[in-house]
């Protein structure tokens, strides 16, 4: 199963998850939290925008955290125990007993009766969710991964099967695994890189559309195909370079200001040369 890559979620307000799946994660992992005050921290730190790109794989959540510095960003990482194979089974019997599972699964969209599946709880239970992070904090979760945790749960409002990989199997795996389900097309995003907001990559063969919070739906490239692709050309080289404009350097003690001007000219040139390969 291919990891998915979700881009960083610009500053905003705060906001509470808007969908069953979203708030019912939300309420899973903070039940382990030993302290309400690193919750309500993390909230923040997401609100902000301080939580870097992340990557969803099988029992795993990761992102580059900061507290408002990104050069002093700390590796978070969220573990979450995978479902039993037994589990994986009973899933994928509901699945294939109910045409309309099926249908919401390959939409990228996760029955809401999963959660109430006898014998299975697809949500984490305590003790399943472990925060990891290299920040000097003893908080279980820090702040960090508590700001991580918060963003994953606007991830799940807009792709609810994404829990399905959390959980340590994808979407497509488990139609695979549904008797009678016949051949199976990647969901949404499968496998892939999703497009930031208001963009729209180059368009491929498959007939799948990606989504994420707040952005209209977008076609992805997987990462294997994006990075097999030859290099695209080079821009034009720009036109001629015009006088170069010397920056105002006030006078200063011990300040050559004139021979400081005559080496910017010098760099510009320079660099005037290398534009037009001389």
């Amino acid at each position: 199963m291919t990891p998915r890559g979700f881009p960083a979620f610009a500053p905003g307000r705060a906001r509470r998850p808007r969908t069953f799946w979203g708030a019912a994660w939300n309420r899973a992992w903070e039940a382990d939290a030993l302290d309400a005050g690193p919750l309500r921290a993390g909230r923040r730190l997401a609100a902000a925008g301080h939580v870097g790109p992340i990557t969803v794989s099988p029992g795993r959540l990761a992102a580059a955290v900061h507290d408002g510095d990104t050069e002093q960003a700390y590796a978070t990482r969220v573990r979450v125990a995978p479902l039993a194979d037994g589990d994986w089974d009973l899933l994928a019997a509901e699945v294939a007993a109910r045409a309309g599972h099926r249908a919401a699964l390959l939409a990228g969209q996760l029955p809401r009766e999963l959660a109430d599946l006898a014998g299975v709880r697809l949500l984490p239970g305590l003790g399943e969710v472990t925060p990891e992070c290299d920040c000097p904090e003893w908080d279980h979760p820090c702040r960090h991964a508590a700001a991580l945790c918060h963003q994953v749960s606007w991830l799940l409002d807009a792709d609810s099967a994404l829990l399905l990989l959390v959980r340590g199997r994808d979407a497509r795996t488990l139609l695979a695994a549904a008797p009678g389900t016949g051949r199976v097309d990647a969901p949404p995003g499968t496998g892939r890189i999703d497009a930031p907001p208001g963009t729209a990559a180059a368009p491929q063969p498959a007939a799948a559309t990606l989504r994420r919070p707040d952005a209209p739906d977008t076609a992805g490239t997987a990462a294997a195909e994006a990075y097999a692709r030859p290099a695209p050309p080079l821009p034009p080289a720009p036109g001629p370079a015009g006088a170069p404009v010397p920056p105002l350097l006030p006078p200063g003690p011990e300040v050559d200001v004139d021979a400081l001007r005559r080496l910017v000219a010098v760099a510009a040139d320079r660099a005037a040369a290398l534009l037009r390969q001389d």
